[in-house]
């Protein structure tokens, strides 16, 4: 039964919906993860491999890239990673047969739920030109066919190379020297879409685009502002370290247009109190904001602590101001300027529920503020992270422990990808370094992100697309554009391990290469290697599978790209890609010579944990600005606002979903079960639309061009979200997301603030 996928393609458009619930996990988080697990790779391999998940001799969970405590729990994994574990460890197997019983038509007719239950690739699979369905291929005729495109190109700019979070440091590092040896830095990556902002805000503000907390810090704090997340879904084992801030005596404001349930309480499945108790109330003020209202919150916090230091000594720490920052003033007049009404308006607050923000603000010394997609996904995410930093940086609460700025990344290995030079706009020093040390000159011109390259393949300027991971087509904005311009390609490629949409939206020639799971072992030149990742608070630890592979014929994503590069590049250069493949050690050793904090990586990453990336704004509070110092902005106040009749949109996950991965078709905290087209929409504003719930609507984006984009059949569900709001989940809406609606600055889709109508209609 384990290695049995469903047989047909489940409907999804007549979901059961329930009360929300107001805690998370306990015993049904427990229940639902082994039903899940067993169902996908039997009760043995459950055992072998979830006990093996996140420990110091085992394999990072291919989730999540929440951080692991030293000291670690016999079972240290949430309900969602274990998901993300089965369906890579999964009994079901994709062979060369599937593919001749579905052509590539049938397959664009499945949902992204039933291509990823079939199981794991097997073989190398070729769709030529013309051809209704993949056939087998080996992997030197995979190789040949992709060295034939990318020399017919006319320059190596009409090559794209995508990446996910979940490469490795390894492959990552080969992956972009590959493509800069190759001549293109077009290298987009999933950081594009998600936390581009931040990174954007933090390099400017901070001089590193990245946390500056440890997850020490997190136990340490007095005070905890989690802004536009949802642990209890995205990374549920951040429960966990609240919950020991709580018995610290920590207090915890949550800031997000939606109850989560997840903040609201936390029953811990590893202790006697979070099984059979109450579990631990984690939110003390909820503070349910508007989309896209933070950046007024965080001004008129920043307004509100200026006029305490008027007559309160400590509220704001000038000697840190004075000593590190640079900006001030000019901040602090844009911060006393911040408008009440317009404060009220944009946030949807009460002027009682931010003057208790306030006191419980002024009441810690040691402050941490956490965010994710709720912040980073708007038009004015940059200046809105930059206001937090403002917030952080007015009482000291940069480079002192149990504070600092706490981005939570995704994808279990994006932040290490980026790290590794996964990026379109490299650094001159990168560059340098890269240049020393192999002997070539990489490309200096900035490549494309993931906005620019769909413009690239949609206007025939790109024409070859490769994916190392993740599933582009699904994941991206504007589908139907989207889809359109990977169709124009002249060969689309994806390493993967499971089938995705991606798939199904070929180029006029198309290759899936398979590749090994985080979970699998993998023995090269004789020997086992190991892989490293990169944690979203910068603890780099090595990662060791240990199940035997899918198939036999998989390569592991290091291989992949040594074997392409010494096809394409040829004996001419200089890199030594064999060596690399079959010593993952001489890689490593490569990576120490490229990039600073990785002296002696060998070692170091040996010992049992892994070490910590340096961070100068943490360590020493200096900060590699162009100032030399932490940097004030003040930028003008942004908000989205919605037409009379109109609603201001977010997309989110279901809790059986990570990022485009669709595990099952229930949102239990939200109490929606069996499907996914529906549309949360608070009550009052659902009966001044005349929308009964149960009714049926077509979701339509307006925009300020006037144009618009549809979403058919989604059923109306009353849910207590901030009045003026809907959510609903992406994939199934980022048709309704134009690929020009970006954040400005980082160019990130611009998902979580979108004008939307709703229009009845049946649901057929």
């Amino acid at each position: 039964m384990a290695a049995k996928p469903p047989a047909g393609d489940p409907v999804q458009d007549a979901p059961e919906v329930a009360a929300p619930q107001h805690a998370a996990a306990g015993l049904p988080a427990i229940g639902h993860t082994l039903r899940i697990a067993q169902r996908q790779m039997g009760v043995r391999r459950t055992a072998l491999t979830l006990l093996k998940v996140n420990q110091k001799n085992g394999f990072d969970c291919p989730g999540c890239a929440w951080p692991e405590p030293d000291k670690r729990h016999k079972a240290e994994f949430c309900e969602n990673g274990a998901k993300a574990v089965a369906e890579e460890a999964t009994l079901r197997r994709v062979a060369p047969e599937f593919f001749a019983a579905h052509p590539v038509a049938d397959l664009a007719g499945r949902s992204g739920y039933w291509l990823g239950q079939q199981g794991r690739l097997t073989h190398p699979m070729y769709l030529p030109e013309g051809a209704a369905s993949y056939e087998p291929v080996t992997w030197e005729r995979a190789f040949d066919i992709i060295a034939e495109e990318l020399h017919a190109l006319a320059g190596p700019d009409e090559a794209v190379f995508y990446t996910s979070g979940r490469t490795s440091n390894e492959a990552a590092f080969l992956y972009q020297l590959f493509a800069r040896e190759f001549g293109t830095n077009n290298l987009p990556d999933c950081s594009n879409m998600c936390h581009e902002s931040s990174g954007s805000a933090l390099t400017e503000t901070l001089g590193v685009g990245k946390g500056s907390v440890l997850l020490d810090d997190l136990h340490k704090a007095d005070l905890i502002i989690v802004a536009g997340q949802n642990p209890g879904t995205n990374h549920p084992r951040m429960l966990s370290a609240l919950e020991r801030a709580k018995a610290g005596g920590a207090k915890i404001i949550s800031i997000n247009p939606l109850p989560e349930a997840g903040l609201e309480r936390f029953k811990n499945p590893q202790t006697a109190r979070g099984l059979v108790g109450g579990g631990t109330a984690l939110t003390d003020l909820f503070l349910q904001i508007r989309l896209g209202g933070d950046q007024a919150l965080f001004r008129a916090l920043n307004r509100l602590i200026l006029e305490a230091a008027d007559t309160t000594p400590g509220a704001v720490d000038e000697e840190f101001v004075r000593e590190h920052t640079h900006g001030f003033e000019e901040f602090a007049a844009a911060a006393r300027a911040a408008d009440w009404d317009e404060t009220l308006r944009a946030t949807g607050l009460t002027r009682a529920e931010i003057d208790q923000a306030l006191r419980m603000v002024l009441a810690s010394r040691r402050t941490i503020v956490c965010w994710a997609m709720g912040l980073t996904q708007h038009k004015h995410s940059v200046p809105t992270i930059r206001e937090v930093v403002n917030f952080l940086l007015l009482r000291g609460n940069v480079g002192r422990p149990g504070a600092g700025v706490c981005p939570v990344r995704g994808h279990s290995n994006v932040q290490g990808d980026r790290t590794m030079g996964i990026f379109e706009r490299p650094a001159p020093e990168f560059l340098d370094a890269l240049e020393r040390e192999f002997g070539f000159a990489p490309p200096r011109e900035h490549g494309l992100d993931v906005v620019r390259a769909i413009r690239a393949l949609r206007d025939g300027q790109a024409k070859v697309f490769f994916a190392m991971g993740g599933n582009f087509v699904a994941a991206s904005p504007d589908t139907e554009v989207t889809e359109a311009a990977m169709r124009r390609a002249r060969l689309t490629v994806h390493v993967s391990t499971k089938l995705n949409r991606s798939h199904a939206v070929t180029g006029a020639r198309a290759l899936i290469l398979p590749t090994l799971g985080r979970t699998e072992r993998d023995v090269r030149g004789g020997g086992e290697q190991f892989v490293t990742v990169e944690d979203s608070m910068g603890m780099v630890h090595a990662s060791r599978g240990r199940l035997e592979p899918a198939s036999p014929g998989l390569l592991s994503e290091p291989a992949i790209v040594c074997r392409l590069a010494r096809r394409v590049l040829g004996p001419e250069s200089r890199t030594p890609w064999e060596e690399f493949e079959k010593d993952y050690g001489t890689i490593r050793d490569r990576i120490a010579a490229v990039i600073p904090g990785f002296e002696d990586f060998n070692t170091r990453v040996s010992r049992p944990g892994g070490f910590a990336l340096p961070h100068a704004p943490r360590d020493s509070r200096s900060f590699p600005t162009a100032t030399g110092k932490a940097n004030f902005t003040a930028a003008p106040v942004e908000y989205p606002t919605a037409p009379e009749g109109r609603l201001l949109l977010q997309t989110l996950r279901s809790h059986d979903q990570y990022n485009t991965t669709i595990y099952g078709l229930d949102d239990r905290y939200r109490g929606i079960k069996n499907g996914r087209r529906v549309v949360l929409v608070h009550p009052e504003d659902a009966r001044e639309l005349g929308l009964a719930d149960g009714s049926y609507a077509d979701l339509i984006s307006e925009w300020t061009d006037g144009s618009e984009r549809r979403a058919p059949g989604f059923r109306v569900v009353h849910y207590p979200t901030a009045r003026g709001c809907a959510a609903s989940y992406y994939p199934e809406t980022n048709v309704l997301v134009p690929l020009d609606a970006t954040a400005d600055t980082s160019n990130t889709p611009a998902s979580k603030s979108v004008v939307v109508r709703l229009e009845p209609s049946d649901p057929a």
